[in-house]
């Protein structure tokens, strides 16, 4: 039996749009680290770390707060986080239980508690 090798010298492999790491493990990574240490400080030209901190703060998983000039720290909201301004460091911390306790409470989808 003859094997023919099939041999294509005129193939290029192009790479994938997608990046090799995928974003959910990525904020998965970053929740991690967080809850591990507590709080974890964002340099403020870090775009792609601020941007998933957002979306984890969109659902209560973590606060953010940024460092203001005078070193003081503004707890920042939601809508404002999405935007992710690159001018000042951000600290992301785990959210405080009654923090999570208002948020909720705030929910559209949460029950009527009288």
């Amino acid at each position: 039996m003859r094997t023919l090798s099939l041999v294509h010298d005129n193939v290029v492999r192009f790479r994938s749009a997608r990046s090799p790491a995928s974003s959910l493990r990525d904020q998965k990574s970053l929740m991690d680290a967080v809850y591990a240490a507590g709080s974890l400080p964002l340099q403020a030209e870090d775009r792609p770390a601020k941007v998933m901190a957002s979306r984890l703060q969109v659902y209560g998983f973590v606060a953010i707060e940024e460092i203001q000039p005078d070193g003081t720290a503004r707890r920042l909201r939601p809508s404002e986080s999405i935007h992710a301004s690159l001018n000042r460091p951000w600290r992301v911390s785990k959210p405080a239980w009654n923090q999570t306790r208002a948020s909720l409470a705030r929910s559209p989808w949460s029950p009527v508690v009288n």
